[in-house]
């Protein structure tokens, strides 16, 4: 017989945890895995059965596995709020105080002393692996997490993607059955998917708003290329018309910043007061290049989120509890980060995976009340498109999970090729424009069709336009779209004009630093054996800036220092 939670501490559930509580129970099983769509409350439901677990003393101690240190806050915090004490700062090196009931820890800190763990786990208590596809055996993460939390009494399994594993690489605690291809499937024991909780009302519709548009590049015969996204004839040629697109240099991001930006005000002015964009950049180069343009195009500057900022977890929180209209962030807000009111997601990462494109679509999803929706603005892209079209699919087993710690696998970036040094004769971006291409919901892609309404303020109200009306809104917004992404290149562009006019010196001499910066990279990468395009990366991260192409001559110059004195080492 189970022993709820006192009731000034359960939280209300909705149907589909108090279901899989149902489940749980019912099963009676050492281990249990939950599959969860991003935003459906997953964190909620696991709470709520470890303290049921702990008030029928059927476990005496909880140990939560995340995969990030923010993570780890977040779960105390709410840990805290239904009665259940949770230390997110224990080390490795220090003992678990007498007043708490467990601690959050994250697969890294498993992996530093799985032995550690180990010890604190015993036999008497419940361990929830969050986002458990971090745990694959072939990683050191899911060794350890194996050897620390074999002897638990209960293990919950979290995951808001499915999976599949090849037959040598199986995730700790986990059933799999044989998928017919070779591959072993995951098996859960409860399973809640978008569909589901888009019926229920616990998600919010997503339309997913597609850009085309031509992009301009020189090639590595030096020959000049023009492609449209959605037309590109191979997909070589497409995955270059891509990056080309995400060039901070060219007119594409400001574009789709200013549309994102402008739905934004309709649904702060309409559905969700406090509506927020997240614009999600490949690194962090662009993602503070991203953070100029939405400052320039919006007159307001972004929160700028970077993973190796100490304080980042300081601003996601500030972030999900202020009024700031965007933030842009590099990876941070992908997994699990909790910012219900971001309604907008503008993705300018050249990731790919359906499993960090579920993860990040994810933050955008989580329902607060009745009639909110979520935009997410796209590059009109065959990958991506295929992801936003199988959103509303139950897509079981298909996920494959990180093959190396900390690994690109769960990105699968286009491969950049530099663009300095060597790197530029490969490819150099020219510039690229932006067109809204047609809206993609409930599967089908939707153009603009013909309109006769006259007040664009109906594009914030859910449920009162078509998808159709919805897509000739947008598509009738976007010469005004381009205008705000043009202007301010404009402005800088004039002022650059009257710099060369005043002083051509000034340019010239911005010309032989550059030559000079390169032929100093020659010397050191003659000298170290290392390639060209490495020495420019450690050059870039030593002295951060734009690449030498769109440097200042201050910027240059301390860069020629920074050179000069490695080669005099």
């Amino acid at each position: 017989m189970t022993v709820p939670l006192p009731s000034s501490s359960t939280p209300a559930l909705r149907l589909w945890q108090t279901q899989a509580l149902e489940a749980y129970r019912a099963a009676g099983a050492r281990d249990f895995l939950v599959t969860a769509t991003p935003g459906a409350g997953k964190t909620t439901y696991a709470l709520t059965l470890a303290g049921e677990l702990l008030a029928a003393r059927v476990v005496q101690r909880v140990i939560v596995v995340c995969p990030t240190d923010h993570l780890r806050t977040q779960w105390a915090q709410a840990a805290h709020r239904v009665g259940i004490r949770l230390d997110p700062t224990l080390t490795n090196a220090t003992a678990l105080r007498a007043d708490m009931q467990g601690y959050v820890t994250t697969y890294a800190q498993v992996a530093g002393r799985p032995q550690i763990h180990q010890n604190r786990t015993g036999t008497q208590t419940l361990v929830i692996l969050d986002e458990v596809h971090h745990a694959g055996d072939g990683l050191s993460w899911g060794e350890a997490t194996a050897q620390a939390f074999g002897m638990a009494k209960r293990r919950l399994s979290l995951t808001g993607t499915p999976f599949r594993t090849r037959p040598d690489e199986r995730i700790p605690f986990v059933r799999y059955e044989p998928d017919g291809d070779g591959n072993l499937a995951s098996v859960a024991d409860f399973t809640y998917g978008y569909r589901a909780a888009l019926a229920d009302g616990v998600v919010r519709p997503v339309v997913f708003a597609a850009y085309t548009g031509v992009s301009r590049w020189r090639n590595s015969a030096g020959e000049v290329v023009a492609a449209s996204l959605t037309d590109a004839s191979t997909k070589s040629v497409e995955a270059t018309a891509w990056r080309t697109a995400l060039d901070p240099g060219g007119q594409w991001v400001p574009h789709v910043i200013a549309a994102m930006d402008e739905r934004i005000t309709h649904l702060r002015e309409t559905a969700v007061p406090d509506a927020a964009g997240l614009v999600l950049a490949s690194d962090q180069d662009d993602a503070r290049a991203y953070a100029a343009i939405v400052k320039r195009v919006t007159g307001t500057a972004p929160v700028l989120i970077l993973s190796d900022d100490p304080k980042a977890s300081k601003k996601i929180d500030q972030f999900a509890q202020g009024d700031q209209r965007f933030a842009v962030c590099v990876r941070m807000i992908s997994e699990g980060v909790d910012v219900p009111r971001a309604a907008c997601l503008a993705w300018m990462t050249s990731y790919r995976t359906p499993l960090f494109f579920a993860q990040a679509v994810g933050r955008v999803v989580r329902s607060r009340r009745p009639g909110e929706s979520a935009t997410v603005f796209l590059p009109a892209v065959r990958p991506l498109l295929a992801l936003a079209a199988e959103m509303e699919n139950e897509r079981n087993h298909v996920l494959p999970p990180p093959a190396t710690a900390g690994g690109e696998e769960l990105f699968d970036p286009l491969p950049l090729p530099d663009r300095e040094g060597e790197g530029q004769k490969e490819w150099q971006p020219l510039g690229a424009e932006a067109e809204f291409a047609h809206v993609l919901t409930g599967g089908r892609a939707v153009t603009a069709e013909h309109y006769e309404g006259d007040d664009d303020g109906y594009l914030g109200l859910p449920g009162l336009l078509s998808p159709e009306q919805t897509a000739s809104l947008l598509a009738r917004r976007d010469q005004e779209h381009r205008r705000r992404a043009s202007t301010g290149a404009q402005v800088e562009q004039a002022e650059q004009a009257d710099d060369r006019t005043l002083d051509v010196t000034a340019w010239q001499a911005a010309g032989a630093l550059r030559r000079e910066v390169n032929s100093l990279v020659g010397q050191l990468s003659a000298r170290t054996g290392t390639p060209h395009g490495v020495v420019h990366a450690r050059v870039r991260k030593a002295v951060p800036g734009p690449p030498s192409a769109a440097a200042t001559s201050e910027l240059l110059t301390r860069r020629r220092d920074w050179l000069l004195e490695q080669v005099a080492r």
